[in-house]
């Protein structure tokens, strides 16, 4: 038993994901998306963390000593790069949200903003947290 299926000629040939070169706008847009959930998922942390730090006095100096481990230092690093990262690409899509960058080419020069923005904030920040 055969099946006769017609093969569209503009349907993709290659399907591996890791040899499909994305635009830079679909990098920042997959980023973007990844920054939330590391945002989501640390606020759990980030509110036990809160809790401890305002039950008590010996309570804030234990936050206090667990933010002053190197991992600790890391995470809050990264959850605040993650913020910071989502806060400027957000800021992108206000902006067009507005009709400004719209276009093809306005749309990856503002993702390349985004990105190098973001770097040059993010490794402050790593300097301040160090």
């Amino acid at each position: 038993m055969s099946v006769n299926i017609a093969v569209n000629s503009k349907r993709p040939v290659n399907l591996d994901l890791r040899t499909i070169k994305l635009p830079v706008t679909a990098w920042t847009s997959i980023a973007h998306r990844i920054s939330g959930i590391i945002m989501f998922i640390a606020i759990a942390f980030m509110l036990w963390l809160l809790d401890v730090s305002l039950d008590s006095e010996s309570g804030f100096e234990q936050a206090q000593s667990i933010l002053q481990h190197p991992l600790a230092k890391l995470v809050t690093w990264g959850v605040l790069s993650a913020l910071l990262y989502h806060l400027i690409a957000g800021v992108r899509h206000l902006v067009m949200d507005a009709g400004v960058g719209e276009g093809l080419e306005s749309g990856k020069r503002g993702s390349q903003v985004v990105i190098v923005i973001s770097v040059i904030v993010i490794v402050l920040l790593g300097v301040w947290i160090w």
